[in-house]
């Protein structure tokens, strides 16, 4: 059941894929899913005689596990870096789950990367509240008298960026002072 008559097309189409992904893995460091979403994307565009969607993603799960097994591409590795990097950016702990889910990782490997951002440090959420606040000029930035005034713009701000009610409002309580000593430890 080859998609493709020829044996020697097919040989020629699955090193064309492993050629396409190894020049993108070359310049990026995509998940398993970003991969196969650029393969078949890039398969469509040159327009490669193939009948099939389900077809081309076959050929295409063959490259990307062949990557899988010589280590070329690891959702767990993939999670790790792009959960610290979403935390030194400034998201809450459920931006950064939704972020990797989007990306089509795997529930146990982003479950494995927040609990090691939560076993090295248990108030993140706090502190990226506080990188949020520094970053958008909001809540102790901003001057005492239109504090009470921006209260619900500020904490609403702090809730589409996935902090929860507890966290926004400790955050928004905070003196000026203790922000700038927070500041200061980040």
């Amino acid at each position: 059941m080859n998609p493709i008559k020829n044996k020697k097309d097919l040989k020629a189409t699955i090193d064309d894929i492993r050629n396409f992904a190894h020049a993108y893995l070359e310049k990026y460091n995509p998940s398993k899913q970003q991969l196969r979403i650029f393969l078949f994307k890039k398969l469509v565009k040159k327009k490669y005689n193939i009948s099939n969607k389900k077809e081309i993603f076959n050929l295409i799960d063959v490259v990307i596990n062949e990557l899988m097994e010589s280590k070329f591409i690891s959702d767990k590795h993939y999670s790790d870096f792009k959960s610290k990097f979403f935390l030194r950016k400034g998201y809450s702990l459920n931006k950064i789950r939704y972020g990797l889910i989007k990306k089509g990782i795997d529930e146990k490997y982003i479950n494995d990367s927040i609990s090691k951002i939560i076993s090295n440090d248990p108030d993140s959420d706090f502190f990226s509240a506080i990188k949020i606040c520094k970053k958008r000029r909001i809540g102790p930035i901003r001057e005492e008298n239109n504090r009470p005034l921006f209260y619900k713009k500020d904490i609403s701000i702090l809730a589409r960026s996935g902090f929860s009610y507890e966290i926004s409002k400790k955050v928004l309580e905070l003196s000026k002072i203790e922000f700038k000593k927070f500041c200061k430890m980040l």
